[in-house]
């Protein structure tokens, strides 16, 4: 009887692929690099369950040429990279991780933001440079206590960052037509948010309305010596727009885990970060480190994996936000 073949797009550790080994046979990429497009297609052409990660694109077209494909399990959250309709079309279960990444982001984010508010990447080539001799009154920042901080998306990872400032002695507002707001936080429109924060962090998914959210026009109504925090995707955020408004002395800084050259899904997205981005000083980047926390890494792989031993076994994976069986099922009614 053949084997599952189970295909693994990214490194994971190496518990993750023997636990999985239990079930099929694991063709695993042990490089830190992503395989090529080409490859990750020409690999998952047999294979009947793909761990996939954020380097990945999963479309109609990739799902034509996988014709044993169960499942996708996806060891992330966002899939805006993942096209939900052409699986469920395809019948193959999409699955995501739905809590694991939230804590450690949310931290990030704050990480991020007091770094670029103190000046610690200024400080720091200050200390390595020699020059260094003792106090002296430079790279005055700003701080969080007493500051007005706007969270744009009160997802899981917005809520954790409003729980997480809840004791810097700041006041919090939060943008989401759609959530409940936490009781330290007061809802406000977006454009009363920009114009009243201090510091703005953005938490929301990439969506055909959150597209582009913070560009010319939204920086225009942000506060000159306000700073923006991106953790939620790139492409919530016009880039190039951002490097217009530092450059022209209209935004006090920007830090970002996320980027838009990243968000495979939009043909249109560049190829690579704005380049006045990255030589001007008040702007601080990290690379999608969001969820690298090791042990949350481990356990994000894990969690995945276990949804594609459900759907081998013939079963619904429990993190599954899509529904093949009703496809099947019509399929059979003819309608």
């Amino acid at each position: 009887m053949r084997r599952p073949r189970i295909l693994v797009t990214n490194w994971v550790h190496g518990e993750v692929l023997a636990w999985l080994a239990a079930f099929g046979d694991v063709d695993a990429n042990s490089a830190l690099a992503p395989w090529p497009a080409s490859e990750v297609c020409a690999r998952a052409a047999a294979a009947d369950a793909v761990l996939a990660f954020m380097p990945d694109r999963i479309d109609a077209a990739f799902l034509a040429g996988c014709p044993r494909l169960k499942i996708v399990a996806c060891a992330l959250k966002g899939f805006d990279n993942f096209d939900l309709e052409a699986c469920t079309a395809a019948g193959v279960w999409l699955t995501v991780v739905p809590e694991l990444l939230t804590a450690p982001t949310a931290e990030l984010a704050i990480g991020l933001a007091i770094a670029l508010a103190r000046h610690i990447r200024d400080g720091d080539t200050v200390i390595r440079s020699g020059a260094f001799e003792g106090w002296r009154p430079i790279l005055y920042g700003s701080g969080l206590d007493g500051a007005t901080v706007a969270i744009i998306g009160m997802g899981a990872v917005g809520r954790a960052i409003a729980v997480r400032l809840a004791g810097f002695g700041c006041r919090i507002l939060a943008v989401d037509p759609l959530s409940a707001m936490p009781a330290n936080v007061a809802p406000i429109d977006l454009a009363g948010a920009l114009e009243r924060a201090d510091y703005v962090f953005l938490a929301a998914p990439l969506t055909h309305t959150s597209l582009h959210l913070i560009d010319r026009d939204a920086l225009a109504r942000m506060q000159p010596h306000a700073l923006l925090i991106n953790v939620g995707r790139g492409s919530v955020v016009a880039e190039r727009a951002v490097a217009y408004a530092l450059t022209a002395g209209r935004l006090g800084g920007y830090a970002a885990d996320v980027f838009e050259l990243e968000d495979w899904a939009r043909a249109d997205r560049p190829r690579a970060i704005d380049p006045r981005l990255l030589a001007h000083r008040r702007t601080l980047f990290t690379p999608h480190l969001g969820s690298a926390v090791d042990r949350v890494r481990r356990d994000i792989a894990m969690r995945a994996a276990e949804g594609i031993a459900e759907a081998l076994a013939g079963g619904r994976p429990r993190d599954a936000i899509n529904d093949p069986q009703q496809t099947r099922r019509a399929a059979r009614r003819g309608g």
